[in-house]
């Protein structure tokens, strides 16, 4: 049956155990690294420091 315990049945190691489409704790880690990585883009070119305009001197 389908439920929370319904990917017990499968033995996933290293990087798969924590990032499958399998279980739900997989899938919810994927959309949360996910929705990490968007922030830290969005953060990164907001916060990064402008480029200023040289201004030639006559």
């Amino acid at each position: 049956m389908a439920g929370h315990d319904a990917g017990n049945q499968y033995q996933f190691t290293g990087f798969a155990k924590y990032f499958n489409s399998y279980t739900l704790q997989g899938r919810k880690n994927c959309v949360l690294a996910t929705y990490a990585g968007i922030a830290t883009l969005f953060l990164f070119f907001k916060l990064k420091p402008k480029k200023q305009k040289q201004i030639a001197e006559k």
